[in-house]
């Protein structure tokens, strides 16, 4: 026994020195006697891969989008509207009624003008193209703790306020470099880029009562109710669920909205000055903010259907499945030890030589397709043995998994699985932390979530004989006395 484990204890050493069968038989030999001989064998084998529909997919990213964009080497469009809360701190409060210099001809408090900014600071395609949207008041809070997916539609869902009864329809035309804002403004060190969607059209609540615009119904109601601007779930219930920006037409551009702020502007007498105040409603982590994404199916069927390589392409485009040979690598091998299983995916260059080609997916995990759902719904981190993470290579021009024997292992000795035998590569997005100091110092990943930016790549493969992928075993085996 104890030169059993002494052997097993070396030989991942004996793995690196591994090439092919000819060189393996007699290497257990060389490290223990003759009584209980270590045997390496190693082996390759195709597999076969092809493309599959992401479908919906579980939405749980921090970023949300909005715009479309037409993805310059496939084709394919694919658009982003967004869904967006407001979060309000448990000690906000506005001036006293009495300090509001800003009134009707009644005398009563108004608001001058109000409006929602969505930032950004990072965005696909082109600053210049024109684009339009909607901004849709939702007339009730989409909720905490429910599983949404991409293709959360709240219109379809009922969750949108019909203008005929009142809800702001807002229309904007935009684009990304915003020239509606003076050029001092926009030329500020501190400037951040965003889309102003303005609310200073007459508003009706769902009480029938009539503002001159939504920022004055939010000044009143602060009066009637301060408790109510001061408690999250009753300003989304009671006050203001929400808005839902959609894109009414153009294409080129899509922005990563960082933050959505809903400002009210008035004047504010302060220590016997007037000067204008603006308050800001904000979104945060602490509440949702959803995009709702749409892409042309019909194309990313006809790419699917492609041969010779397969794709992958965000948001909730395409997947890569893999059939891997388990029955071909576990043959004549049952009693054996699979010590390593390598795969390498190798993308097919972008031969595109536009300025706005998506972004190589920088990370995927691979799974059984089984575990899909699952992994995702139950927010799962890579366990490095049934599922496993890999990062672009940009040396191999690919995704290195070293050794997923864990897969392997996992159908051989369940065959009962509906996909047997099939992975999926999924690209994702990473939370990480950084733990320790110095040479101490470890990122750790938090989470693993669907990517929701626009990602697209080419892997070889899809062919009738899988020569394109190949997986590399190694087996070991001890040989008793």
């Amino acid at each position: 026994m104890r030169r059993k484990f002494i052997a097993a204890c070396m030989l991942a050493a004996c793995i690196g020195m591994v090439s092919c069968d000819d060189t393996t038989n007699t290497l257990g030999g060389s490290l223990i006697d003759n009584g209980d001989k270590l045997s390496i064998k190693a082996d390759t084998f195709s597999v076969a891969s092809e493309t599959m529909l992401a479908g919906s997919v579980i939405a749980r990213s921090e970023t949300g989008y909005l715009g479309k964009m037409i993805d310059p080497e496939t084709k394919s469009t694919v658009t982003g509207n967004l869904m967006s809360q407001f979060h309000i701190l448990s000690n906000f409060q506005l001036p006293a009624k009495d300090s509001i210099m800003s009134r009707d001809a009644n005398n009563e408090i108004i608001a001058d003008s109000c409006d929602i900014r969505l930032y950004f600071t990072t965005y696909y395609g082109d600053s210049l193209s024109q684009m339009k949207l909607t901004a849709h008041e939702l007339t009730k809070p989409v909720e905490e703790g429910k599983v949404y997916y991409s293709d959360f539609d709240p219109e379809a869902e009922g969750y949108v306020r019909p203008a005929e009864q009142g809800g702001i329809a807002e229309k904007r035309s935009f684009t990304l470099t915003d020239f509606t804002e003076a050029d001092n403004i926009r030329n500020k060190k501190n400037y951040n880029r965003n889309i102003i969607i303005r609310l200073n059209n007459s508003y009706k609540d769902k009480n029938g009562v009539t503002y001159n615009n939504y920022g004055t119904y939010l000044l009143r109601k602060y009066q009637e109710n301060p408790s109510t601007f001061k408690n999250q779930y009753h300003f989304l219930h009671d006050i203001c669920p929400g808005f839902y920006f959609k894109i009414d037409g153009g294409a080129g551009a899509m922005a990563q909205i960082q933050v959505a702020q809903l400002n009210i502007y008035f004047k504010n007498k302060q220590d016997g000055k007037v000067s204008a105040i603006s308050t800001n409603f904000v979104s945060t982590e602490e509440v949702l903010q959803l995009t709702n994404f749409s892409n042309d199916n019909t194309l990313l069927q006809q790419l699917a259907n492609e041969p010779e390589h397969t794709y992958l392409k965000t948001p909730a485009g395409l997947f890569t499945k893999l059939s891997l040979p388990v029955s071909e690598i576990m043959e004549g091998h049952e009693n054996n030890s699979i010590n390593s299983a390598k795969i390498i995916l190798y993308r097919e260059n972008n031969k595109t030589t536009s300025k706005y080609q998506f972004d190589i997916p920088q990370n995927v995990v691979m799974l059984p397709v089984d575990s899909l759902q699952s992994f995702f719904k139950n927010n799962r981190l890579p366990d490095n043995k049934t599922s496993f993470l890999a990062a672009y290579n940009n040396a191999t021009n690919g995704y290195v998994f070293n050794n997923i024997s864990g897969i392997i292992n996992l159908f051989a000795y369940n065959k009962t699985m509906p996909n047997w035998g099939k992975v999926v590569i999924v690209p994702v997005e990473l939370r990480t932390v950084s733990q320790g100091s110095g040479n101490g110092n470890k990122t750790i990943i938090t989470k693993v979530s669907h990517n929701m930016g626009l990602t697209s790549t080419k892997l070889l493969g899809n062919t009738s004989t899988g020569k394109n992928i190949q997986i590399s075993i190694i087996y070991s085996k001890f040989n008793g006395r």
